[in-house]
């Protein structure tokens, strides 16, 4: 990793952590000089804190210290409930409230590991830059059910259904994937159907869902993706951002690969894709993983056009969305 970015990246937490703590002060002064009582009880409760952490570190019982201490927080509770005052008011507003804008967490080990917020930050600009651009705009408060016809037209989709109603169910099951991403039991997602049909939309609209809930994202066309690992594991001067490449493939939770099928076929590239989908659909980075894979194929033409494994994969692991309809492309707004 280029040391550059990441000293940049953690000089921007240091000014945003330093910015939330100078507001907390703002507000606490504010507070404080409109009701003096509370400053006396917070110096009061730190008082307390402090002499209760020194009995402790000397094995020393100090219930009459604990006794007063819940009787002063009660105090200050019912002070800020009186004046309609939330109790993070006095609580710095960091971005990341898990790693409080640091960057860096301790993990179950007490080892100290990168938060996903700077994991994330660090993916986007060496991956995503050019396929996560529309996040903003395309979620699924701006999802748009009325664009899709309410048509059914089994003759041309073979389906007893319109493309508005369908849509619409799979709106429903990736809000699910979403809400139970964390269950083991969880199946990955397979979006297929034409171009123009919204595939990479929901993919965009599940993205922007995880990465508010803390997880980290990589999105990557399935040419670039295998092309940079093939590439990776050739280059005989590779460095150790082209491992972490690989790394991070492995490790993302939630892995986005679109356009599969527009890639060039060849065994190397097969049995990295296998690889990718087989650790991840196994857990075998030890951690929980999903995956959507989004293509123009048909669940048959994977089978025919990839090897057995990769398409027995798919088709245990996955559940299978069929997007069909007209050309968005050709429509205003989606």
């Amino acid at each position: 990793m280029d040391n550059n970015i990441l000293d940049s990246l953690l000089k921007e937490y240091d000014k945003k952590r330093i910015k939330s703590e100078l507001d907390l002060e703002k507000r606490k002064k504010n507070l404080y000089d409109s009701i003096p009582e509370l400053q006396k009880i917070n110096d009061e409760i730190n008082f307390c804190s402090i002499n209760n952490a020194k009995n402790i570190l000397n094995n020393i019982s100090s219930p009459d210290i604990d006794i007063k201490l819940s009787a002063l927080k009660v105090k200050k509770k019912h002070i800020l409930e009186y004046n309609h005052i939330s109790e993070n008011y006095l609580k710095p507003n960091y971005e990341c409230k898990i790693c409080n804008d640091t960057g860096y967490i301790l993990d179950y080990n007490y080892k100290t590991t990168m938060c996903n917020c700077l994991k994330q930050k660090i993916l986007d600009i060496y991956y995503n830059k050019s396929n996560m651009s529309n996040l903003k705009t395309q979620n699924f408060n701006t999802f748009n059910e009325n664009t899709f016809s309410d048509d059914v037209d089994i003759s041309k989709y073979k389906l007893n259904i319109s493309p508005r109603k369908n849509i619409i169910n799979i709106k429903q099951k990736c809000v699910e994937f979403v809400k139970n991403f964390d269950n083991p039991n969880t199946k990955n997602l397979l979006f297929t159907g034409n171009t123009g049909l919204g595939k990479t939309f929901m993919s965009n609209c599940i993205a922007n869902e995880l990465l508010q809930k803390g997880k980290s994202v990589l999105y990557q066309t399935a040419p670039v993706l295998l092309e940079t690992i093939i590439d990776n594991k050739m280059n005989k001067y590779k460095n150790s951002m082209q491992d972490l490449f690989y790394q991070n493939v492995l490790d993302a939770d939630l892995l986005i690969i679109d356009d599969l099928g527009t890639e060039c076929i060849n065994s190397m590239k097969l049995s990295e894709l296998f690889t990718i989908l087989n650790t991840r659909l196994l857990n075998l980075n030890s951690k929980i993983t999903k995956t959507i894979i989004s293509t123009n194929l048909s669940i048959d033409n994977i089978f025919k056009i990839y090897e057995e494994r990769i398409g027995s994969r798919i088709a245990g692991y996955y559940d299978i969305y069929y997007f069909f309809g007209e050309d968005l492309r050709f429509k205003r707004t989606f």
